[in-house]
């Protein structure tokens, strides 16, 4: 438990770092421009260090295609509920897609390596590219759609270079074709510049962020589909499949992430309300802080 505890601190430093930088410099910080650098630039380092550190190996693709279909079988529950309820267009975005991007990445690997050791980094290396994936795609779709019509929200997700250096990134692995390492030590840099840039930027976005901002049946709603109704129905489908219980823990896990920064980025990028998606990232990570623990209980029952 107390390696979880310290994976968590670690992360949550950036954070604090970020929110002090908007405290003390206020609008000398542009938000806009650190989202822009990040998505455009850095990302597209990350993305490619991210795929090509490690091979990818077609036999572990089974456990990222259950962690896409979950999703997917999710947002289409979601979509269709959420249109009873939320009238406003941006918010009806937000509560589809929220909540089904998790941390899988930053967080969902150090805490999964606590959990089950170095052995789960393949798995959660591919469920995290697979991640990636859904939130350029559907998540660039409904965070867009909240200010643009669908064609152009659909356009906006072949704009995004990130996709393009996944796709490439990916050939790279599949074909074993071998990346300099001095090539490879820029992108680890570009890499972790992206990460700590993603979590100061969350920092910065939770100054004057007001959870009381939020409607209070947005809030209920994205914290109730991203720890209840998520989670059961992971459980129900991962106990009814004969898998290695390590695969299937570690999907749990994953699918169990708070919200994850990339809400706000994309939310920012699309200006789809991203205080209120600040704070819905936040509120989401202070209850992860209890609902971690509970997981890991649930754990003995798959």
């Amino acid at each position: 438990m107390s390696s979880i505890i310290f994976s968590l601190i670690s992360i949550y430093v950036f954070i604090l770092l970020g929110y002090i930088s908007k405290m003390q410099f206020k609008e000398r910080i542009d938000d806009t421009t650190i989202t822009l650098i990040n998505v455009y630039f850095l990302q597209v380092f990350l993305t490619f260090w991210g795929l090509l550190i490690r091979p990818i190996d077609v036999t572990l693709l089974y456990a990222p295609s259950l962690y896409l279909l979950i999703v997917i079988f999710i947002v289409i529950l979601v979509a269709f509920l959420a249109r009873l309820l939320f009238k406003d267009k941006k918010e009806y975005s937000i509560a589809t897609v929220a909540a089904i991007i998790g941390n899988t990445g930053n967080l969902g690997i150090p805490i999964n390596i606590a959990i089950f050791g170095e052995e789960s980094i393949p798995y959660t290396t591919i469920i995290n590219l697979m991640n990636i994936f859904v939130v350029y795609t559907i998540g660039v779709f409904y965070y867009s759609r909240g200010s643009f019509d669908t064609n152009t929200s659909l356009l906006n997700i072949i704009k995004l270079p990130i996709l393009w250096a996944a796709l490439i990134a990916i050939l790279l692995s599949l074909f074993h074709i071998k990346v300099h390492d001095s090539i490879m030590n820029v992108l680890m840099m570009g890499a972790y510049a992206s990460m700590t840039m993603q979590l100061f930027l969350f920092g910065i976005y939770l100054y004057g962020t007001r959870i009381k901002e939020i409607s209070k049946l947005l809030l209920t709603w994205t914290l109730s589909i991203k720890f209840l109704l998520l989670p059961f129905i992971s459980f129900i489908i991962l106990s009814m499949l004969d898998i290695d219980r390590m695969i299937k823990g570690i999907l749990f896990i994953e699918l169990l992430m708070p919200l994850a920064v990339a809400n706000v980025n994309l939310a920012s990028l699309y200006d789809c309300k991203p205080r209120i998606v600040t704070a819905l990232v936040f509120v989401s990570s202070l209850l992860f802080l209890g609902v971690i623990f509970v997981g890991v209980i649930i754990l003995e029952y798959l």
